[in-house]
């Protein structure tokens, strides 16, 4: 309603302006530019029951000349606009929060695997309290290898292994944090 004269009458009143409209235009090609980006699998997950719109947006993924895709993201506002863009939006925010908690998970993860590192033998002991199904044998044997990488300036191969360890750990045993 920020788009209303306040001193017209309700029947004086014509619509959103000229601005606005562009505005939603604007976004909901915006939108459908997020959707040309996402794999197929991702797709199947976005709620879109227009098949002319799903079609398009496949077209647009194989356009590799700049003005084709540019009109062909604007036929996908445009089809956008006679559809309810909400539950769309939706999903495509579910899949960014899930998104951003891989990428804090794989994050603490490494954290995690600095730590253990930085404490020597004694790390077997922080992920033995995350994980007391963890093999202390084999985390002490991946610290002490990467202590004699690190002595040697040879590749962090342990210090990988270990957060392939950990990641395993937090597969099959789950996020105690």
């Amino acid at each position: 309603m920020a788009d209303i004269d306040p001193d017209l009458a309700p029947e004086q009143w014509e619509g959103p302006s000229k601005s606005a409209l562009k505005r939603r235009m604007l976004a909901l090609q915006e939108l459908g530019e997020t959707l040309v980006g996402l794999s197929e699998k991702q797709l199947g997950k976005v709620p879109i029951a227009d098949e002319r719109l799903l079609e398009v947006i496949r077209e647009a993924r194989a356009m590799r000349s700049h003005g084709a895709r540019r009109r062909h993201l604007q036929l996908i506002g445009k089809l956008m606009r006679d559809i309810d863009a909400a539950p769309i939006e939706s999903a495509l925010q579910d899949m960014d929060r899930q998104r951003q908690g891989e990428a804090d998970a794989f994050h603490r993860l490494e954290q995690l695997r600095d730590e253990v590192l930085a404490a020597g033998v004694a790390g077997t002991e922080l992920v033995a309290g995350r994980w007391p199904q963890a093999d202390r044998q084999q985390l002490r044997q991946l610290i002490l290898q990467h202590q004699r990488d690190a002595a040697r300036g040879a590749a962090p191969t342990a210090s990988r292994k270990l957060f392939r360890y950990l990641r395993e750990l937090q597969e099959n045993y789950g996020d105690p944090d």
